[in-house]
């Protein structure tokens, strides 16, 4: 029997759980996302739900031992811990996150047999959401959609966003074991499984925003400054006199941005001598700077990861959605108290709040991200359709030569795609890139190395109906689809109780 309940299909979970993030950056092997997904869900054919939780559990590990393995290198290189406690910790964070894709397979075989196709789909996203958005203020890496950029499926992103379209990218695996598992509907199942890709092929084709203004010439400085010297008071000049000069090779452009926290100072220490010498001078140039540098508060314990505009106007945006164990503690005190023991040196910031002006650079208003910030679809779309293009600063130097930036460059072109506008996302050590209005990359600049990314984009304007609406209708109308099949499943039942009695 194809599907039956040998332990092989264990050691398979785990094998697709590393497929699956083979289909993300930098591998991009697309569609094995769909295959191993189909694989998975297989494996909880004619079991237990509980040993359909081990098998969820284990393409977990694969999934996230591989694709967070990142975390090592940010807390053993950059963190301060010791070999035993980073491989400690990475292993507990891979460990505790691979606790939803076991869940999502526990309550989907708890279902009705017949219906549990139908239920995976719905179940994976609403559990990916908590996951993403709800728990510990949200994990949304290694969401499926990101994985399906240069797929069809692609073209339902500017309409569903990460969540709709990874529900398509779900049902279509779980299509697939139905087609393997039922011969009768292999034919409708098949006709409506290349529906859906071929509409997503279609909607490629449509523009949903548009220009609204001349090209604008546009600088991104990356100053290749590695984490462990970044921060070193010695350093401090030579990095200010860097971007300086980098940008005075480049008054030219309509707007020059630095990346996250290119200046290792606070606001207060740096204003007189050097910003604002450097905003007069972007004024007599015409030109415009976002630069990037932390900001204390009026309370002593008040810290904010900033965004400033130089140049035609001073404006400051404060990041609001930090990281957890990187900008702030959840779960304290007990988390604090285990860092604290393990000699573990994280961030403590304070968030900027919700309701932000947005900044304004060659005449136009833009919507800023702060590194993580670029994770979550709902941030992105907050300030439109005033906003006329995105900027995303980013320090991934944290991570060094690892998959995470490749990963992060590619949760920010989802983003681009979602909001039809450009992307410019000035990075210190990479990827920093431009970013087009449908999800492609323009330019990249190469990892590690010191250089300044020039092009022009344009403006634009107008709404994706995801802008619009952002991803909580997709979450409401799964949690009715959800309980709509429970309620069926329960009258099916009752009715067979009936027909016994």
């Amino acid at each position: 029997m194809l599907f039956s309940n040998n332990y092989y299909w264990d050691f398979f979970a785990l094998i697709a759980g590393i497929l699956f993030t083979l289909s993300f950056a930098p591998f991009n092997y697309a569609y094995l996302a769909p295959l191993a997904l189909m694989v998975l869900f297989a494996s909880w054919q004619n079991t237990t739900a509980w040993r359909a939780l081990f098998r969820g559990y284990l393409f977990g590990i694969g999934s996230f031992g591989l694709g967070v393995s990142w975390v090592y290198i940010s807390i053993h290189d950059f963190g301060g811990a010791g070999e035993v406690s980073a491989g400690a910790i990475t292993t507990l964070f891979v460990f505790f996150w691979s606790w939803f894709p076991a869940l999502t397979a526990f309550f989907v075989v708890k279902m009705d047999a017949s219906k549990k196709l139908l239920m995976a789909p719905i179940i994976w996203v609403l559990v990916e959401y908590f996951r993403g958005v709800l728990l510990l203020n949200g994990f949304p890496w290694l969401l499926g959609a990101y994985s399906q950029l240069a797929t069809p499926l692609s073209g339902y992103v500017p309409l569903l966003g990460a969540y709709g379209t990874g529900f398509l990218l779900v049902l279509s695996a779980s299509a697939g074991v139905m087609i393997l598992q039922r011969k009768s509907l292999r034919l409708p199942l098949g006709v409506f499984l290349g529906s859906i890709w071929l509409a997503g092929a279609f909607l490629k084709t449509i523009v949903w925003t548009e220009a609204i203004g001349d090209p604008i010439r546009v600088s991104m400085i990356q100053g290749n400054i590695t984490q462990d010297q970044k921060w070193r008071p010695e350093n401090r000049l030579n990095t200010l006199l860097r971007y300086k000069k980098l940008t005075e090779e480049n008054w030219a452009s309509d707007v020059i941005i630095w990346p996250e926290t290119a200046i290792p100072a606070y606001l207060s220490e740096v204003e007189e001598f050097f910003l604002t010498p450097l905003h007069l001078a972007a004024h007599e140039h015409g030109a415009d700077l976002i630069v990037s540098l932390p900001i204390a508060g009026n309370a002593e314990d008040e810290i904010y990861n900033g965004v400033i505009t130089l140049g035609s106007e001073r404006g400051i945006y404060r990041k609001n959605h930090l990281l957890p164990f990187g900008e702030y503690m959840p779960l304290q005190p007990v988390s604090g108290f285990i860092l604290k023991q393990l000699k573990i040196r994280l961030g403590d910031f304070t968030p900027g709040g919700n309701h932000q002006p947005l900044l304004k650079a060659a005449g136009y208003s833009f919507i800023t991200t702060i590194c993580y910030e670029d994770a979550f679809g709902d941030a992105g779309i907050i300030g439109l359709p005033e906003a006329a293009y995105l900027v995303n600063v980013t320090n991934d130097a944290w991570f060094g030569n690892s998959l995470e930036p490749h990963q992060h460059l590619q949760i920010a072109a989802m983003r681009a795609l979602e909001t039809g506008r450009f992307m410019l996302r000035s990075t210190n050590t990479g990827a920093t890139a431009i970013i087009a209005p449908d999800g492609k990359i323009i330019r990249q600049a190469p990892l590690f190395e010191t250089t300044v990314l020039t092009e022009a984009i344009t403006p634009m304007g107008g709404m994706t109906p995801y802008a619009r609406w952002g991803d909580k209708p997709i979450v409401a109308v799964m949690v009715i689809m959800l309980f709509g099949l429970l309620a069926w499943n329960r009258r099916v039942v009752n009715d067979g109780r009936r027909c016994l009695n």
